[in-house]
């Protein structure tokens, strides 16, 4: 009973925060309001037992991520950006995207608890071998051989857009 009312807290608060996320004319105010969804999708991280992930999503999403937008947002200048022209004429491709997601969302919703059955030989073949160890266990094996060169990627991407943001603030200074 106490689990389906932290589920249910969890989901309003990260539903909440990504409503507020898209919807705050301020840069900030979205920013702090996806601070709040990212803290939901950690509580339902954690009422699934996956403490690693609710970390991660902490430390890292939270932590690391969002102060590096803040920063970013607080270097550009919001003045200038809030004159220009902020949409162009494509709002028909935003149409088509809000009738795919009504589309998927009313597809699950009809087929119900069955769109999520998968077949028994779905599973890739290393799961079976690395059930044995944790969920840290089995991320790591499959982040560091299947997706070492992403996750490298995605650090070096991450190192230059620190970087830059420096550059950037000290041309101002």
């Amino acid at each position: 009973m106490l689990d389906t009312i932290f589920f249910y807290l969890f989901a309003l608060l990260t539903l909440l925060g990504a409503v507020l996320t898209i919807t705050r004319r301020s840069a900030v105010h979205s920013a702090i309001s996806l601070i709040v969804s990212l803290v939901g999708v950690a509580g339902l991280f954690l009422l699934q037992r996956a403490e690693f992930l609710f970390a991660v999503q902490i430390v890292l999403y939270i932590g690391g991520i969002m102060l590096l937008f803040l920063f970013v947002i607080m270097l550009v200048n919001l003045d200038r950006a809030e004159r220009e022209r902020q949409f162009s004429k494509a709002w028909w491709l935003a149409l088509a995207c809000v009738v795919g997601v009504g589309a998927e969302i009313a597809y699950f919703l009809t087929k119900g608890p069955a769109a999520f059955q998968f077949p028994p030989g779905a599973a890739s073949p290393g799961v079976a071998s690395a059930a044995a160890g944790g969920n840290v266990e089995r991320l790591a094996d499959a982040l560091f051989s299947e997706y070492l060169l992403p996750f490298e990627m995605a650090s070096l991407l991450l190192l230059v857009a620190v970087v830059g943001s420096v550059i950037l603030a000290k041309k101002r200074i």
